[in-house]
């Protein structure tokens, strides 16, 4: 549970506002791959999204998202479930499925480590004008949204 509260802390950070957010974005750092964020569903109490990179997007007509994850962010009890995970740079399976509870603890474990690395990277998504905003994003005023 500690592990799954970690990574909902990480992910406030990573996209303050996340309630009020929509669609796809993305988030470009100079030097580094681009990270994608696509809100798939929002209810009063969570948000389901899938957090990837996309390798070759220039010039393939399939870019390949590694790491892919699914994630439903429990807003209430500020925690993140890991719904599915593919990847293929760590040894856990590359194919994350439920109910498996050390492949579970495992996908949280990776998700940690991968949001700290995208957060290092100067990764955010949500925030234009606000790079002080509070961990308490919800309440961040439309000025502090931005879509791409």
């Amino acid at each position: 549970m500690a592990l799954c509260e970690e990574n909902f802390t990480l992910m406030q950070r990573l996209a303050p506002g996340l309630r009020l957010l929509s669609g796809s974005l993305t988030s470009t750092q100079r030097g580094v791959i681009d990270l994608h964020l696509n809100i798939e569903a929002q209810s009063p109490y969570t948000t389901q999204v899938r957090l990837t990179h996309l390798f070759g997007v220039n010039g393939e007509r399939d870019p390949r998202p590694d790491p892919d994850a699914r994630l439903r962010v429990y807003h209430d009890a500020r925690q993140i479930e890991v719904l599915d995970l593919r990847q293929s740079v760590l040894r856990l399976s590359k194919d994350y499925a439920h109910p498996a509870l050390l492949d579970k603890w495992q996908a949280n474990l990776f998700l940690s480590k991968w949001l700290v690395f995208c957060l290092r990277q100067g990764h955010r998504f949500g925030v234009a004008a606000c790079p002080t905003a509070s961990s308490e994003a919800d309440t961040l005023p439309p000025t502090c949204l931005a879509r791409s």
